[in-house]
């Protein structure tokens, strides 16, 4: 499908509610939101060439995979699970995709080839506003609440700014009433070589305070502006910019670094969430 096109960004908006399909803050859940201006809304097109051509979707705010489950959808909601998941293995069925025209409109349906289909909910009860993916095979029938809007999201230049940190008065004292995560993060050269690894305990979900504290870490980057940080989930998985707080969960993280400016850098994609069409 033309909407698709691989490393560019884009929303998926419900034909039927008028919402966008989001990450969740805890790095797991999806669901339907109306904030349009938010990372958390933007979603990055990976495509996947196989037997038939596939497309993966990473959250642009976490890296990690729109993926359907085995577990029932919430109750009040129709079909199976949809969540948030790393690429940890060469192909993986739960996170690919093939987009499908839908018989109206430009609208696309998102549908595996176990005759699941991507939706909405929330038709009669707004509140119910997760995302599920209901089987179709059993159905015999494709709801409007399967079709997506397509909104392509131009890239910006250069990184955007950071949230403000959450930072908290005597925070040397009261970091340690924070919960910790661990974060194993990979030093990569200017041509994205990874070049040496470590780890570290992190409490809280600043990015501006990791930043730091990673620079502090590596001691060669003197301005911590120039420090890059992207997300890495599973080994198979893109590399995507930090550029939001941290997940609520307390899983842990990886996390790739490089220096701004390198060629590294220059491949790095981000996309220009406030832009108006």
């Amino acid at each position: 499908m033309e909407q698709f096109q691989d490393g560019h960004h884009v929303r998926l908006r419900s034909r039927e509610r008028g919402t966008y399909l989001h990450a969740d803050e805890d790095g797991r859940g999806v669901s339907l939101h109306h904030r349009r201006a938010s990372m958390n809304a933007a979603w990055v097109v990976h495509l996947y060439h196989g037997h038939a051509e596939y497309v993966l979707l990473h959250s642009a705010a976490y890296g990690r995979y729109l993926a359907a489950t085995e577990a029932p959808a919430p109750l009040g909601h129709r079909g199976l699970r949809v969540e948030l998941r790393d690429y940890g293995q060469p192909e993986v069925q739960a996170i690919m995709w093939q987009a499908a025209g839908a018989d109206s409109g430009n609208d696309v349906l998102l549908w595996q080839f176990t005759g699941r289909c991507l939706r909405a909910n929330g038709r009669f009860l707004s509140w119910n506003n997760c995302v599920s993916a209901e089987d179709i095979e059993y159905t015999y029938k494709v709801s409007t609440m399967m079709h997506w809007v397509v909104e392509p999201i131009p890239a910006r230049e250069g990184m955007p700014p950071l949230p403000r940190s959450t930072g908290l008065p005597f925070l040397g004292i009261l970091a340690a009433l924070l919960p910790s995560r661990l974060i194993v993060y990979a030093r990569a050269g200017v041509d994205g070589t990874r070049i040496s690894h470590g780890a570290l305990v992190f409490r809280g979900r600043s990015v501006v305070r990791l930043r730091k504290k990673l620079a502090r870490r590596l001691g060669d980057i003197k301005d911590v502006s120039n420090l890059v940080m992207c997300v890495e989930a599973g080994t198979f998985g893109r590399i995507t910019p930090l550029a939001v707080d941290l997940p609520c969960s307390l899983r842990d993280l990886h996390i790739v670094v490089f220096a701004a400016g390198t060629p590294a850098h220059a491949v790095v994609r981000y996309p220009d969430v406030d832009a108006v069409y």
